[in-house]
This record gives structure tokens, sequence and C-alpha cells, in this order.
């Protein structure tokens, strides 16, 4: 189960996809003692991986001590962040106050395109010099990288830099328009594109021998049963409100960063409580889909981007747009 807390709103990037729309720091955001609090809810509640994202979650100045006591109460951990602060100090020190993983942010093998897209000098720069710094503080990363119509074409180039730089695994996300990703949505993959891509990236997995994981693409999982490719530790698509579960900076709760849907405030009710009794998580985990979501013959293992479908529907329980697949069809282009 995998709980992520974007511990502040505050980044240093400006980034044209961010979920967030993350720069400034937001109000109320949860202090460290109310940090503490939460850690210990989610813990009970029975999470295990603790992802602390932002914003830039290297720019709250209490990171190392929320690490350190997520560390000691049995969490596992690990950071999604740009990369650009994580200088070899910084990385030696996660690691020394417990942090397990960190996912850099690399989007295009162009410098130019890269910096122009997050709106800072040298972006693409820092996050190469961040693989180069965990590699060498001993502190293991992945990388991550949005993809839609702009950068689909460096999407296997980066693969195989991930691998080539250390990289334990490329995480590759298919853009959901919320925060400012929703200035982009016509950028978003559409159906043949969506499977394209993601036929590509479970081949490659299996070429490279390297963990390769389409991310907001539950359709993976379908997929790679259609072309019986294993997808070892991945056994569900989407993820949300089900054994995902998002805390944004002010604590309010959400089934995931992509789906804006309050369903609680760790403030106002403690965390295990919203996680085991919100209607909306019940909801959820009854995967009683509708449209061709609820007509699936993969209802249990991929379950359609909930967030998605919120998005284009208003709906989170409506169906995926962008999935092809037919009941009783070969699922095939």
């Amino acid at each position: 189960m995998i709980a992520s807390w974007n511990v502040t709103n505050k980044c240093n990037l400006f980034c044209e996809h961010c979920y967030r729309e993350a720069g400034k720091e937001s109000e109320h955001e949860l202090t460290t003692e109310e940090g503490f609090a939460l850690l210990d809810e989610i813990a009970k509640a029975g999470f295990k991986l603790m992802v602390f994202s932002g914003g830039e979650p290297f720019m709250r100045k209490d990171i190392l001590d929320l690490t350190r006591h997520a560390a000691s109460i049995g969490l596992r951990p690990v950071y999604g962040s740009n990369g650009t602060l994580l200088t070899l100090e910084m990385a030696k020190r996660i690691k020394e106050a417990g942090g397990s993983t960190v996912a850099i942010s690399l989007h295009m093998m162009d410098k130019e395109k890269m910096d122009e897209f997050c709106r800072a000098p040298d972006t693409f720069d820092k996050s190469i010099q961040a693989m180069r710094n965990c590699e060498e503080a001993g502190l293991a990363f992945q990388v991550n990288t949005t993809v839609f119509d702009r950068n689909i074409e460096d999407v296997e180039q980066i693969c195989e830099l991930a691998k080539d730089m250390g990289a334990k695994s490329h995480h590759v996300l298919f853009l959901v328009p919320t925060g400012r990703g929703e200035n982009i949505e016509e950028e978003t993959l559409r159906e043949v594109q969506y499977e394209r891509l993601i036929r590509k990236l479970l081949k490659k997995r299996e070429e490279m021998e390297f963990d390769i994981k389409p991310t907001c693409a539950p359709q993976f999982m379908r997929i790679a049963d259609q072309l019986d490719i294993d997808t070892g530790r991945y056994t569900r698509g989407c993820l949300a409100g089900i054994s995902y579960v998002s805390i944004i900076p002010n604590g309010d709760v959400w089934p995931c960063p992509y789906l804006p849907i309050k369903v609680g405030n760790v403030r106002e009710t403690p965390f295990s409580e919203t996680w085991a009794n919100s209607p909306v998580f019940q909801k959820m985990r009854s995967m009683e889909y509708t449209g061709q979501c609820g007509n699936c013959d993969y209802t249990e293992t991929c379950g359609g981007c909930r967030a998605r479908a919120y998005f284009y529907f208003d709906d989170y329980m409506a169906h995926e747009p962008w999935c092809s697949y037919k009941r009783g069809s070969s699922g095939h282009e």
C-alpha cells in the first residue's frame, strides 16, 4: 500500500504539466508535528511505502526529520523530486536518514527543450547530475517521465539513459490533465498512441531486462496479458482509493494526486479513519464502474484511470476515455 504526501507546494521549477500547480508555498501546510502525527496514522492504517512529494520535497526544511520518523515507525521513505536540489551531500544525508529511493524527473532528451518546459535554466543538467550523485552515495533512484505528444519520441531513449545511469526503474507517466496539465490537455495521448506506446514499453521492458512501468496507464496490465509479458510485482493498474492515497499540503485527503476530490482532512479526522470509512473510497473499492469499464474482462487488474474518467466525465467511476478495448475483442489496433 502506497501513501503519497505532497509535503509542500513550494518548488524551484514551474513545469508546464505540474498537477499541483507548484511554485509558491501554499497556505496552511502541515507543520512538522502534524506531519509526524500523519505518518503515525499512515502506518496505523497499514501502509508501507511513504512517498514524499511536492512541489519539490527537498525545499521543505524538515524533510530529513520527516524521513527519520517515517523510517522509525516501519514506513519506507521514497521521494518524487525534480532532482535539481539533489547534491551529493544531500543524497548522502537522505540515505543516512533512512531514505530508500528518489524518483528524479527527466521529460526530454533535448537540454534546451527540457529547460524551457520546466521554466528554469540547467534543469536537464541538474537532473542528470542528481542521478550521478545518487549513484555515488549508494542511494537508489528511478527516473520519472511524463509523456505527451511533444516528447513521445524521446521516451525510449530516456529508458536507455535511465538504465545506463544506474536507475532501478523508469516510470513513464501518461499525462493526466489536472493542475497546469489542463493547459496542455490537447497533447494528451489518445487511443492509438496510448496503446501503441504501452506495447512498446512492455516489449522494451523484456528486451532490456529493466523495470519500465507505464503509470497512469492501467491498461498496461491488460496489454501485458495479451502479449504474455510478466508484469513482475505489479498486479493492478489503477490503485487510487484501493491501495493508494494522496495527502496534499494542507492536509486534505484525495484518492490520488490527479483526482482532486476531497474525502477528508487530517486536521479534522484521523487519516486512518478516513481511509477505512470514506464513502468515496468504499465506492472505488466496489469497482462497480460504468460504461465500458463496467463491462470489461480486466476490471480486477486494470480498473481504468479514475482521474482521467473524472476529468472528462465528471464521474470517477466512469469509463477510461482512451481505452480501445472491447469485451471479447483482441484489444489490438
